[in-house]
């Protein structure tokens, strides 16, 4: 089986929805930086997280998937787009599940912690770029309008399940107090 294609040669790639763009345009720069951020969640996985966060993490990787897709689609007058209001309010609802449990913080705290929530922190970082490129799509009225809400939620989300890891763990935690 042969990987490369050629198709891709002259700096150009074919969207999901068929349409070929080039290798810099905005879309691709979006799904791109996504699918960097699911490679980083993966190194979260191999650190060896708790089981809840483990159990996150996958669905959420799975969901990123989607959530590409999303992105590299143009969305044609009536097509649903994979992410769904519903899985806006899946996210909400995790999030404000974990926030429930999690000692309240009047601080920000510092990346780090266990190996697992630091590379989440990172993966937060990630998806706080993705969604600066989506909102950079020319084309947004053909974005769907739940993947941007939920692509919003997601650095919060994933700063969560870092701050969860780490107090399942019981890692340290270091809070940023601003110099007066």
């Amino acid at each position: 089986m042969k990987i490369y294609t050629r198709t891709g040669d002259q700096g150009e790639t074919s969207l999901f929805s068929g349409q070929r763009v080039r290798k810099t345009h905005p879309r691709v720069a979006a799904y791109g930086t996504l699918d960097e951020m699911n490679s980083i969640l993966g190194a979260a996985l191999s650190a060896g997280p708790s089981e809840p966060v483990r159990t996150a993490l996958i669905a959420l990787q799975l969901k990123t998937f989607d959530l590409c897709t999303d992105l590299a689609t143009v969305l044609a007058p009536g097509k649903l787009a994979r992410i769904t209001e519903s899985d806006v309010r899946e996210i909400e609802q995790a999030m404000d599940r974990i926030a429930a449990e999690l000692p309240v913080k009047k601080n920000f705290v510092l990346p780090g912690g266990s190996p697992a929530a630091s590379q989440i922190h990172i993966a937060r970082t990630v998806a706080r770029r993705a969604e600066r490129e989506a909102l950079l799509i020319e084309d947004s009225d053909t974005l769907a309008r739940s993947s941007m809400i939920y692509l919003n939620r997601l650095s919060d989300y994933l700063y969560l399940l870092g701050a969860y890891e780490n107090h399942l763990t019981g890692a340290e935690v270091i809070d940023w107090i601003p110099e007066k």
